[in-house]
């Protein structure tokens, strides 16, 4: 893959390294990013890597009502100081959390919150599925294991592409926030109320409803 100024810039907006620096981590892994962004971590040049480790206990509760009440959502996004939680680019943050929460509705923040329980539940059902296209044991396997890490990314948020530019998953929008504001950022907890929900009804497709208003569809 050539390694573009614009995939420089992507890298470097996502870790806080330099120029030259991203130039090179690129080159080494032929243009793949995500191992030029594990290359940079490992020569101690991401920023935004170094930043993972550190306290972040201030930040917003932040509110999203959509439809006149029929989505609700409340996030918790951590920084490490009350004066980042009033910076701009922070609280534009979290309106996009919200909003991606409300349109795609995930389950958990990352995907080690996955249960072993649920994952198993999961994989059953892909199991059962796929036997009934008659192919070999191994072939269904490695089947379902791909499905697997396809659903885990749908229901995990900080895997799912952005609504607003899909060419991005919100880890990167928090990875390039960390890298521009210079402190550590994390989404703690949500959680995602819709209108009739678990209830013996016909219900909309709420989701596709909240992008379309959003003038996202």
């Amino acid at each position: 893959m050539e390694v573009t100024a614009t995939l420089i810039k992507d890298l470097r907006e996502r870790t806080g390294a330099g120029m030259a620096d991203c130039k090179k981590a690129l080159v080494e892994v032929s243009g793949d990013m995500d191992k030029a962004i594990d290359y940079l971590r490992t020569k101690g040049l991401a920023k935004a890597a170094k930043k993972a480790g550190r306290e972040a206990t201030e930040g917003a509760v932040v509110s999203y009502i959509h439809g006149g009440g029929r989505i609700g959502v409340l996030v918790e996004i951590n920084c490490e100081t009350d004066f980042v939680a009033r910076n701009e680019d922070f609280q534009a943050f979290t309106r996009d959390v919200s909003l991606q929460i409300a349109a795609m509705g995930p389950q958990f923040v990352h995907s080690d919150e996955v249960g072993e329980d649920v994952i198993a539940k999961e994989r059953a059902v892909l199991l059962a599925k796929a036997l009934e296209s008659g192919k070999t044991e191994t072939v269904v396997q490695k089947m379902v294991d791909g499905q697997i890490l396809k659903w885990k990314k749908e229901i995990c948020l900080l895997d799912q592409p952005f609504v607003k530019n899909p060419d991005k998953t919100i880890n990167d929008l928090q990875q390039t926030l960390i890298a521009k504001i210079g402190e550590n950022i994390k989404i703690r907890r949500f959680v995602r109320f819709e209108l009739g929900e678990g209830l013996d009804k016909k219900k909309n497709d709420f989701a596709a409803e909240v992008a379309q208003q959003a003038g996202l569809a």
